[in-house]
């Protein structure tokens, strides 16, 4: 008996057991790991894929964080054709991006087809005057560039040109024109950066015939040469787990988002791809990771996706809003803030315009509208603090 106590008369206290935790262990792993190599081989996979998706939520986690005290900057693209399309004017429709939705980052492009619709001759008027009015109101602007540019066919050279003949036939008056227009507007004080080659690497959409890496190095050494300045963006395509590692690396790389689409191949119906926007910020994490540069959403779906390839204006609105209403549009734009990435740029302004101006209906501009004074504010709140 006098072991059960200390010296003094003090009783000895004793020593909590761990037989309880080590009999719950062993019947745990017994439990999992007992049985057949095909039971073990799932498990361990199980596993696997348990700490694979923890480690991948872990690097967006920490690339959101890393950014967090940047500005969020909420910009559009904008495409004069397409504008035209819808039977508005291209000149009041910008003016409306600038002056009432208040953005100030804006992407123009350059199509080859606009600029230069014969060999040799060139016309920028289009495009001056939209540089004209990104400075009247000092926003920045993100040049699209090159061959590929946003807007379906994709590709956009002129009539002249057979992209589908051997790149020796055409590859010559592409690069001329392409050094025409970085000359025209690398001094100009709006310019910020070119995005070359829109989804260069996106074969399945588009009308593209050439997909040559050699051919996107040397355009963008050519560029970076012809314009040391301003920084270069290339942009991938949305959801694929792939991290664009190989040459060229551009300052900065652009992801498309697009959440809800028309399957025209199996389920005749409309389509929202459930990843959760950390898969975005995921890869906007190992890009960083693996090199050293950021990546921001160059087009985040804004707009309908009509079925069957019909043009939104073939659609009734009632069809265009299964796939982007206001709410829906309110709803996308958090989940793009919720990837970590903090310059978004809407896809679609055309289309709010001429549903605001056309049908009567002002409820996917007010949103975007409101996002932007209310995305200001916080800006300027976290300047002063």
């Amino acid at each position: 008996m006098a072991d059960k106590y200390k010296r003094g008369g003090v009783k000895e206290k004793s020593k909590p057991s761990d037989t309880g935790f080590k009999r719950m262990f062993v019947k745990s792993k017994n439990f999992l790991w007992c049985g057949s190599r095909r039971r073990k081989i799932l498990v361990a996979t199980a596993a696997f894929v348990i700490f694979w998706i923890c480690v991948q939520y872990g690097v967006a986690q920490w690339y959101k964080a890393k950014h967090s005290d940047e500005p969020l900057i909420i910009g559009t693209t904008f495409i004069s054709d397409y504008a035209e399309s819808f039977s508005l004017s291209p000149e009041e429709t910008l003016n409306a991006i600038f002056s009432d939705l208040g953005i100030r980052k804006i992407r123009l492009v350059s199509y080859w087809k606009d600029i230069e619709p014969t060999p040799g001759t060139y016309d920028f008027s289009s495009l001056d005057w939209q540089f004209a009015m990104a400075q009247k109101y000092d926003a920045r602007v993100s040049l699209a560039i090159g061959l590929r540019q946003p807007r379906w066919p994709e590709c956009h050279e002129p009539k002249w040109a057979d992209i589908a003949a051997p790149e020796s036939q055409w590859k010559p008056q592409l690069y001329k024109y392409l050094t025409a227009v970085v000359e025209r507007y690398k001094n100009h004080p709006s310019l910020e950066s070119y995005q070359l080659e829109n989804e260069f690497f996106m074969k399945v959409f588009g009308e593209c015939k050439n997909f040559n890496r050699q051919r996107l190095i040397e355009e963008f050494e050519m560029v970076e040469k012809l314009d040391p300045s301003h920084s270069i963006i290339i942009s991938r395509s949305n959801n694929w787990v792939g991290i664009p590692v190989r040459q060229p690396t551009p300052d900065q790389f652009g992801i498309s988002i697009y959440k809800r689409v028309w399957d025209a191949t199996f389920t005749k119906r409309y389509f929202e791809y459930p990843l959760p926007a950390w898969f975005y910020g995921m890869l906007a994490g190992w890009g960083e990771i693996l090199t050293g540069k950021t990546m921001f959403i160059h087009e985040l779906q804004a707009e309908p996706w009509t079925p069957n390839g019909l043009l939104v204006t073939e659609t009734s609105v009632e069809e265009q809003f299964k796939s982007m209403n206001a709410k829906r549009m309110d709803d996308r734009i958090s989940y793009a803030i919720d990837t970590g990435m903090r310059e978004i740029n809407l896809w679609g302004a055309e289309w709010w315009y001429w549903l605001m101006t056309e049908k009567g209906d002002g409820s996917v501009w007010d949103v975007v509208k409101a996002t932007v004074q209310e995305t200001e504010v916080e800006n300027l709140r976290a300047q002063a603090q």
